[in-house]
């Protein structure tokens, strides 16, 4: 007999619990619906107003009093120019953590559209124009959508949600602080604790109303190497005097891209290794003493990525060294591998499916871009997914790159991501409800 009433009592759990959700998808379906004129409309304004990393003043302040209207608690100033804002539901439940970026690019934007940006700033001395050329400004008002939906729903919402609008996700100017690590560094994720945290990335080749996403490894890991060569100067008419450091440095930017064709197991993960900026040299008849290349290293496994750095080294340093030269080599790791736990993926992409419907949401292969995102989920288990922005019947392999003059958003569905982040709240606190057992960041 007890055993039947406990079966009874968990099916009538289960079923006012799907009857509850079911009124709650209804409900936010109809209120994100109702914002898109207010989705779009934000998203066009940051679009004409950007800024750059840790500059990002004006941003804050048209988010921070957005969220002031709602009522929520408003912390400003968290690494620089981020926010943190809080929303305490109605019920009880778990601390789940939002996040959307806020800085725009050094790009000159291309795109003919009515609120197209003509901003400049001031980029390490020298005047730049600025452009949200990696859809940020989208991630912001769908972000600013979530809070006022959200806000709305105050008393039927399980737990707290922390909102976090980051700065500087592009990298600090010079040697700045920001980001995601300063987020981490000065407590986003605690008081209260983050339990889960879920992000949300627009993409200019994937079809708008679309998610996309792929569970353990699913962005690179960002470091930045420099190598400095040093030769000996000579008089561009007798080569035979000097050590060139500028041939030497050819042959180092060759040898590096064997590690990727020849000493790399890409069965097991990619790894990509490109030399961006390569400085020598005064005088076309002079043969200069130094070269110095910078460049970027991705990969998406942590143990290829400690090979790699070595490979690297080995490589410019014996180059150098058989030429004559020396090479000293200094790697800087800017973003960790975005790792999406694989047991909070499996629990929530059926989120999305009621978000976006069943057909708009599929899993895809590895990016070999980087994020700083990967910084929160070294605190909670973490998900993040990729969104479209690709206009309706375009062609993927037109779409015009991110970070180039030419990138572009449409934004006529950006109620895909509210209603998407707004079940991944409620869903999330349903589920452990009903578990009973916290998801486990990954050790």
């Amino acid at each position: 007999m007890r055993s039947f009433l406990k079966i009874l009592v968990m099916l009538l759990f289960v079923s006012t619990t799907a009857y509850t959700q079911q009124n709650v998808t209804v409900l936010i379906e109809q209120k994100a619906g109702a914002i898109i004129p207010k989705l779009i409309e934000w998203r066009r304004y940051l679009h004409q107003h950007p800024e750059l990393s840790n500059r990002e003043y004006k941003t804050a302040e048209y988010v921070a009093a957005h969220l002031k209207s709602l009522g929520l608690e408003v912390q400003t100033g968290i690494a620089k120019t981020g926010i943190v804002a809080i929303l305490r539901g109605g019920k009880p439940g778990p601390v789940v953590a939002l996040r959307a970026d806020m800085d725009a690019l050094p790009v000159l934007e291309r795109v003919d559209v009515p609120f197209k940006s003509t901003a400049t700033a001031d980029y390490l001395g020298q005047t730049v124009p600025v452009m949200h050329a990696c859809g940020h400004d989208s991630h912001v008002a769908m972000l600013m959508g979530t809070a006022e939906v959200l806000a709305g729903m105050k008393k039927d919402v399980p737990g707290t949600v922390k909102f976090f609008f980051q700065p500087a996700e592009e990298g600090t100017p010079g040697d700045e602080e920001g980001g995601a690590p300063l987020m981490v560094k000065e407590g986003a994720m605690d008081n209260p604790k983050v339990d889960v945290v879920f992000g949300m990335h627009i993409e200019s080749d994937i079809e708008i109303g679309k998610f996309e996403y792929k569970p353990g490894a699913f962005m690179a890991s960002s470091d930045w190497f420099t190598i400095k060569v040093k030769g000996k100067q000579s008089h561009g008419s007798q080569p035979w005097k000097g050590i060139d450091p500028i041939v030497v440095s050819t042959e180092i930017i060759n040898g590096l891209q064997t590690i990727v064709s020849r000493q790399s197991e890409l069965t097991k993960a990619p790894v990509v290794i490109t030399v961006g900026k390569f400085h020598s040299g005064v005088r076309p008849n002079i043969i200069p003493e130094e070269a110095v290349l910078e460049g970027t290293i991705r990969t998406l496994d942590s143990k290829m990525q400690q090979e790699t750095h070595e490979r690297i080294k080995k490589v410019a340093t014996t180059i150098a060294d058989a030429m004559g030269a020396t090479a000293e080599v200094t790697i800087e790791t800017k973003t960790l591998v975005t790792y999406n736990n694989p047991e909070l993926v499996k629990m929530m992409v059926p989120s999305l499916e009621t978000a976006a419907g069943k057909d708009n949401v599929k899993e895809r292969e590895w990016v070999t871009g980087a994020e700083d995102f990967s910084f929160y989920g070294e605190k909670a288990p973490a998900f993040f997914i990729y969104i479209g922005g690709m206009p309706k019947g375009a062609d993927k392999m037109k779409a015009p790159p991110h970070h180039t003059p030419d990138f572009y958003i449409d934004d006529s569905k950006l109620d895909v991501g509210v209603k998407g982040f707004c079940q991944l709240v409620f869903d999330y606190a349903a589920l452990q409800a009903a578990n009973a057992k916290p998801v486990k960041k990954k050790s």
